[in-house]
C-alpha cells in the first residue's frame, strides 16, 4: 500500500481545507483507513477513521461536527482553529473480520503517508 496526502496549507481561524489521501494497493481488501495528526514534540493523535468495506465512520471528540470524510478517503475540515495546526497523515492496516469499526490508535496502523502540513493562524 502506498499513501500520498495532499491539500494542506495555511488558513485563518474558521476556515476550511480538504485533505486528500491517494491510496494505491488497497483494492477490494478489508482495510481500515485513518487520518492522524501530530505536532512536533507531541504524540500522534487519531482524527478520523473508516472501514473501506462499509461500517461506521469514527471521529475524535475534538473534531466531531467539524471534520468529515468526503469523496472516499478525503477529509473535509471546517471550522478550523489554531489547535488544529499539525502535520496530517493518512494510514491504513488490513482489518480482520472481527473489526467493523476502525480504531483511532496510531499503533494499529501499518502503512503511512508522508504527511501534509495544516497551519491555522
Amino acid at each position: 500500500v502506498q499513501l500520498v496526502e495532499s491539500g494542506g496549507g495555511s488558513v485563518q481561524p474558521g476556515g476550511s481545507l480538504t485533505l486528500s489521501c491517494a491510496a494505491s494497493g488497497i483494492g477490494y481488501s478489508r482495510t481500515c483507513l485513518g487520518w492522524f495528526r501530530q505536532v512536533a514534540g507531541k504524540k500522534r493523535e487519531g482524527v478520523a477513521a473508516l472501514h473501506t468495506r462499509g461500517g461506521g465512520k469514527v471521529y475524535a471528540d475534538s473534531v466531531k461536527g467539524r471534520f468529515t470524510f468526503s469523496q472516499g478517503y478525503n477529509l473535509q475540515m471546517n471550522g478550523l482553529n489554531p489547535e488544529d495546526t499539525a502535520m496530517y497523515y493518512c494510514a491504513t492496516f488490513s482489518a480482520p473480520l472481527s473489526i467493523t469499526r476502525c480504531p483511532l490508535t496510531p499503533d494499529d496502523y501499518v502503512a503511512w503517508g508522508q504527511g501534509t502540513q495544516v497551519t491555522v493562524s
